[in-house]
């Protein structure tokens, strides 16, 4: 009997709605303290920087299934659902009777989960009128990430990658410029943190971002992949994908593990 290894979710059993971890919680997390008034931040403190929409998600505590926007979701289509693939190999090679299954996030337009989290922080700075989005990258997977969602949405992107990265590193540059991105190797002199760092410094591996991301709010936003609940949520957007995709093909899940890299 012929052996499938890859199941394909079709378009419209594509999730609707994020999981919000945090909700069912049992202990919440501590909230985040206002460098100045040391007081826990409310949403309207990062208006300044995010998207108002991403800053009321950061805070959301209480509601486990945030709504997917239908223009999100369209824009999901162009890559997802990625493979749900059976991993035939490793069972032979450990010996187990379980059934392991494995999302193959490699096959998005960037090559990994992030775009999950680009798209929709794009769309929401663009419904709020923000025109340039701002952000950090290191590899530069982030980064041409959210170069492709901006150019997706009509929206400028500047990227400050690590400079070793930058230089170790040319083809993400060429992807990020590909979408219009305007990268910049980090530390630089075109921020204020890089600026003020000792010359012989500015060749290490940190990124200074957000003196860039401070100007008029209806100009500019702050965009980042690795911090933030909303990105976690929006990213892990594959954990109701995969146990969608796994009920499809008759399998009842024991252990779901997601990475969070």
């Amino acid at each position: 009997m012929e052996k499938t290894k890859r199941y394909i979710l079709p378009e419209d059993r594509i999730p609707r709605r994020w999981y919000n971890i945090q909700a069912e919680m049992p202990n919440k997390p501590m909230p985040p303290v206002h460098p100045a008034t040391k007081q826990p931040l409310k949403a309207e403190d990062l208006y300044p920087i995010f998207a108002e929409e991403l800053c009321r998600q950061e805070l959301n505590q209480t509601d486990a299934w945030i709504d997917i926007p239908e223009e999100v979701r369209e824009k999901y289509k162009f890559y997802r659902s990625t493979p749900l693939v059976r991993a035939y190999a490793l069972e032979e090679a450990l010996g187990t009777p379980a059934h392991i299954y494995f999302k193959n996030e490699s096959v998005s337009p960037m090559g990994s989960h992030k775009l999950n989290s680009a798209i929709p922080q794009a769309y929401y700075c663009k419904k709020e009128g923000v025109e340039n989005v701002t952000t950090e990258t290191g590899a530069g997977q982030w980064g041409a990430s959210l170069a492709y969602a901006a150019k997706m949405f009509g929206l400028e992107a500047a990227v400050y990658q690590v400079k070793i990265s930058y230089e170790q590193k040319p083809y993400r540059k060429s992807i990020m410029q590909t979408f219009g991105a305007q990268v910049t190797p980090s530390p630089s002199m075109s921020t204020r943190a890089g600026a003020d760092r000792p010359t012989s410094a500015r060749s290490r591996a940190t990124p200074s971002t957000v003196s860039p991301a401070t100007p008029c709010r209806k100009e500019r936003s702050l965009s980042l992949f690795r911090h933030g609940t909303h990105g976690i949520f929006e990213r892990k957007a594959r954990w109701p994908r995969a146990s969608a995709s796994l009920a499809a093909v008759g399998e009842l899940q024991h252990a779901l593990y997601i990475a969070g890299g």
